[in-house]
């Protein structure tokens, strides 16, 4: 319950109903390095160059996902994006995540057949350091919560060490037609 002052000084409070904690169902096995490469990625979401935005899977399992991408210095985007001080934009630091999170609930929850997850939302979204030509970005994502067809997912890109990136984001199942 929160409590607010008006302009008159008075208070009024807002009631928020309590949402249950559904559990993650978590379909995966325990947490494991794997090599998953384009190929392998390509069959669990729809995204293709010059939008597919993870590289490679080195760990998956426990409800959380660890993914890479190289970024390129002769991408397209670098060329409008700053080009005197060229950096990769940061909707595009987010689609990596999202990417994740979907590589990351098509392989251990059950979606329905013919959907691929979709974001719905973002929040408290923080950029924290700037990513350039040359570096590679360290995706992780974690399933927070799992509500009927909705994936409520937190997520963290860094650059060597460095957190470039914080987020939480949420996906629904909908269908490909």
């Amino acid at each position: 319950m929160l409590n607010r002052e008006n302009l008159s000084g008075s208070t009024w409070q807002v009631r928020r109903p309590k949402t249950p904690q559904i559990p993650v169902k978590n379909h995966s096995i325990p947490s494991r390095r794997v090599d998953m490469n384009r190929t392998e990625i390509e069959a669990l979401i729809p995204h293709r160059d010059p939008f597919l935005w993870i590289d490679e899977v080195v760990e998956i399992g426990d409800g959380k996902i660890h993914a890479r991408k190289k970024i390129e210095e002769e991408l397209d985007v670098f060329r409008g994006h700053y080009p005197h001080f060229p950096i990769l934009p940061g909707v595009l630091q987010l689609e990596a995540a999202f990417q994740a999170g979907a590589i990351l609930i098509a392989k251990t929850q059950e979606v329905g057949e013919g959907q691929v997850p979709v974001v719905t939302r973002v929040n408290n979204t923080k950029f924290r350091t700037m990513v350039r030509p040359g570096d590679t970005l360290d995706i992780e994502v974690e399933l927070i919560e799992t509500v009927s067809n909705a994936f409520f997912l937190k997520g963290k890109v860094s650059v060597d060490g460095k957190v470039t990136v914080r987020l939480e984001f949420a996906c629904a199942a909908a269908r490909v037609e």
